[in-house]
């Protein structure tokens, strides 16, 4: 589904870079129309006026045009780049039960050891298939606190430890090829 709304915004871009070339090859010809009959005499000097303008007018196109092959080359690794975005998202609430899961067979006596370690190895494998596509946990305990990364959702006081430190994760925050998609809830020192 997100690669189709991919595709489709690479045609959309696609189809405006058509439209925008139509535009300036109509501008450049009436430009050399109008300048083609203002220079009927051909005396040496307009020529050499004129050539010097149709080069200038070349370069500054041929600029532009690279300007803009770049732009749209930004773009479209941008729409690869971030393509995945909701379905990662729709996967970290996963990600979230897995970690609690594996956090409160750790704590209870009489779970199964075979469970959980099956437990482990489902979010193992789940946390490899989130990394190798470019998702990273966002390390917050013990760091000093970020609005880019964290969302404090708790105040504390603590001796133990500096003000502004997170103390304590509630939830775990992630991050996209360096773009925070969700960020950290924390508690944090006052």
């Amino acid at each position: 589904m997100e690669n189709k709304e991919a595709n489709e915004n690479l045609e959309d871009i696609e189809k405006e870079e058509e439209r925008e070339d139509k535009n300036e090859e109509s501008e450049i010809a009436e430009d050399v129309e109008n300048e083609s009959e203002e220079i009927e005499d051909g005396s040496y000097e307009a020529l050499q006026k004129q050539f010097n303008e149709m080069n200038e007018r070349f370069l500054r196109v041929s600029s532009d045009f690279k300007n803009y092959k770049k732009r749209v080359e930004k773009e479209k690794n941008d729409i690869y780049s971030y393509a995945n975005e909701k379905l990662i998202c729709d996967l970290l609430p996963v990600m979230d039960n897995f970690e609690r899961a594996v956090l409160s067979a750790e704590s209870e006596n009489g779970t199964s050891e075979k469970m959980l370690k099956g437990i482990e190895m489902v979010y193992k494998q789940l946390n490899d298939v989130l990394n190798s596509n470019g998702i990273k946990k966002i390390d917050a305990e013990g760091k000093p606190f970020d609005p880019n990364y964290h969302h404090a959702v708790m105040m504390e006081e603590s001796e133990e430890f500096e003000t502004e430190t997170v103390i304590e994760v509630f939830q775990t925050g992630y991050s996209l090829n360096d773009k925070v998609i969700r960020p950290s809830m924390v508690k944090v020192v006052k």
